[in-house]
């Protein structure tokens, strides 16, 4: 009988394993039973507490937006003037917790799985109505109306970058950082 207490850590063993299986295999093509054995548990305890490989991935998903918020909230934690603010956003982005080989596969392989999952793509538009609400709050201010259009050049720049650097052989956060830091400069600068 499993001790009292043992669920959230298998739980949050097979949502690691789960992101690193994708990242080892670099799509979703993974099955339960990889992700068990590297968990450390059984495909069928696997089962009982996701269901099926959908559920899993849903959850490694989750788990990686959830770690990506807290980040957010803790650079925005430190930042008190609206362009603070913006930057505390871009750094976040390319944060060390958030820009790992293994998390930038399952981040591109979550995209693939939002064109056929209702659940994913749901995910999908949760984080991207985040990012740019966090940028469009504090572009208003200096960018006023334009502040939408601005806001979206960033939100993709970022995405790209990460896309972009997180696929290289040798991912560079503060290169990409600095790059997004460039464009938002420009971005605060130049009004119409």
């Amino acid at each position: 009988m499993p001790k009292l207490g043992m669920e959230p850590i298998r739980r949050a063993a097979l949502i690691d394993a789960t992101i690193a299986e994708i990242g080892h295999a670099g799509s979703l093509d993974v099955t339960v039973s990889r992700i068990a054995k590297r968990a450390g548990v059984s495909s069928g305890l696997a089962h009982h507490y996701f269901g099926g490989k959908d559920d899993i991935l849903l959850a490694a998903m989750r788990h990686v937006l959830r770690v990506y918020s807290e980040e957010v909230r803790s650079h925005l934690a430190q930042a008190t003037t609206p362009g603070e603010r913006l930057r505390a956003v871009v750094r976040a982005s390319f944060a060390p917790s958030n820009f790992q080989p293994h998390t930038v596969s399952a981040w591109v392989n979550f995209y693939l799985l939002a064109l056929s999952s209702d659940q994913a793509a749901r995910l999908l538009r949760v984080y991207r109505g985040r990012l740019r609400s966090n940028l469009l709050h504090d572009m208003r201010p200096t960018l006023g109306d334009s502040a939408p259009a601005a806001a979206e050049r960033i939100a993709a720049l970022i995405d790209g970058l990460y896309l972009r650097h997180g696929l290289s052989d040798a991912p560079d956060g503060d290169a990409a950082t600095a790059l997004v830091l460039t464009a938002l400069d420009h971005e605060l600068k130049v009004q119409p």
